[in-house]
């Protein structure tokens, strides 16, 4: 008997809606805050960032559903669906019960989930008369993403990459400067954040955080110019759930339901794509699903941090945010999977943790590149290094079913490729990279300027 190893959807059934998931949660996000007020932002006062209908649907909280415009539509039509895939070979491996699927984001042009927040982000800016964009990249995917998006709408697109994944991946800066983008190592001497962090620290290697406040600046500095952001808002989760939405109608194709939902945690925007749609499941209709994000172990934010309000950035450009952090000058060790190196989690992620409706593991940097290289080996698919983390994730998950002798259905995001990451491969076949661990101290040194107000 034939077994079904990939769940398709033809462009009709494509979803035509977002789900907003704060319309269902029981406890809303707190507000993001005005750093000299801190009274609550209005969708008006984003907007001065960010283009105006991705403020409105940030702070959003009534509309379950946001229809995708039709011009998004037909963009998304170049890639999607992506497949919904059985892992029978890792599940042989692993010797597990467990059913594996993992929804597969990498088979996308530009290899990565990334694209499904960059192709609406662009529309609205090029709809609203912006002809530039900025924004920020660790490894490079959302940087590509918002590169091609970019070009698509006719727009100009400056990238800040933090420069220690510029300096391991340099083949993300190429492709971002293939469709017209200009690409600046991070922290630079091009603005005065970057200016005044090489002034406090002429080697750092750059962040996440240094990244936006570049980005950030120069949004607010040039004319008709505006930030975008690949994670962390409820915007860009609010796009992703086009990967939940498809695994959704394709987990009904395969006959099962997920009782372990799980994706590698930077910002948030993968996981809360592929999660929230099941998880309106839990909220609505009793269901029980587990929600597992997996994060790095050496930056822990989700599993060692704490829930305060603090920047999303290091300068202390963006809102105040109500987010389980690190702290904002967190310096995250040079890890290879440089889109999980984030201080922050966002604030409905951060909302769902304290509410236990999910939670988070951390994992070390070689068990991720073990899982990744068996992933490898049985599926044929060479994982990006941040979902290696979700691969070790699910494995865990599928040994224990294999110890406890119960069948349970796991469901992981693919969320990109790693073909442009062979120098981290080639760095752990030889035996280069090692495990960061953080001490109590470490954390705690990190967290001293946060805004302490809850």
């Amino acid at each position: 008997m034939s077994r079904q190893k990939k769940f398709i959807l033809q462009e009709n059934e494509l979803p035509t809606q977002w789900y907003n998931i704060q319309a269902d949660m029981v406890n809303k996000p707190l507000p993001p805050l005005n750093p000299a007020t801190r009274q609550p932002l209005t969708a008006e006062d984003l907007s001065h960032i960010f283009n105006e209908e991705c403020s409105k649907q940030e702070l959003d909280t009534e509309h379950a559903w946001i229809d995708i415009p039709e011009e998004v539509l037909d963009k998304y039509k170049y890639y999607r669906s992506t497949p919904l895939v059985r892992a029978f070979a890792l599940e042989e491996a692993l010797n597990t019960p467990a059913h594996i699927y993992f929804k597969n984001e990498s088979t996308n042009p530009l290899g990565s989930h990334k694209i499904n927040s960059a192709i609406p982000q662009c529309y609205y800016c090029k709809r609203e008369g912006t002809t530039n964009v900025t924004t920020e990249t660790g490894a490079g995917q959302w940087g590509a993403a918002l590169s091609y998006a970019a070009s698509v709408f006719g727009l100009s697109a400056a990238v800040y990459q933090v420069k220690i994944s510029m300096q391991q991946k340099p083949y993300r800066s190429s492709i971002m400067r293939t469709f017209g983008a200009e690409v600046t190592g991070s922290p630079s001497m091009s603005t005065r954040a970057g200016k005044d962090i090489i002034t406090r620290d002429p080697t750092h290697p750059g962040s996440l955080g240094t990244a936006i406040s570049e980005a950030i600046e120069l949004a607010t500095t040039t004319p008709h110019c505006k930030y975008t952001l690949g994670s962390v808002l409820n915007h860009v989760a609010l796009h992703q759930t086009i990967i939940g939405l498809e695994a959704e109608k394709q987990m009904e194709m395969a006959g099962e339901y997920p009782d372990k939902v799980i994706a590698c945690f930077g910002g948030g925007s993968n996981f809360g794509g592929i999660a929230f749609p099941f998880m309106r499941h839990n909220i609505l209709d009793g269901k029980a699903t587990e929600f597992i994000a997996a994060e790095p172990s050496s930056c822990p934010k989700l599993t060692r941090g704490v829930f305060q309000y603090d920047f999303g950035d290091e300068a202390g450009y963006t809102p105040l945010l109500p987010m389980y952090t690190l702290g904002h000058d967190f310096k995250p060790a040079n890890i290879h999977a440089g889109g999980l190196r984030y201080h922050g989690a966002g604030v409905i992620i951060s909302q769902l943790i304290k509410d236990k409706m999910m939670h988070g593991v951390d994992i070390p940097q070689l068990e991720t590149f073990e899982a990744g290289m068996l992933f490898a080996r049985t599926e044929g698919i060479i994982p990006a290094p941040e979902s290696c983390h979700a691969i070790a994730a699910t494995i865990r998950e599928a040994q224990k079913c294999k110890e406890e002798g119960q069948e349970k259905v796991i469901l992981f995001n693919l969320s990109g490729h790693g073909l442009i990451d062979m120098t981290a491969y080639d760095n752990y076949i030889n035996g280069d990279l090692r495990n960061y661990t953080l001490t109590d101290d470490d954390i705690q040194k990190s967290l001293k300027d946060i805004p302490h107000i809850l």
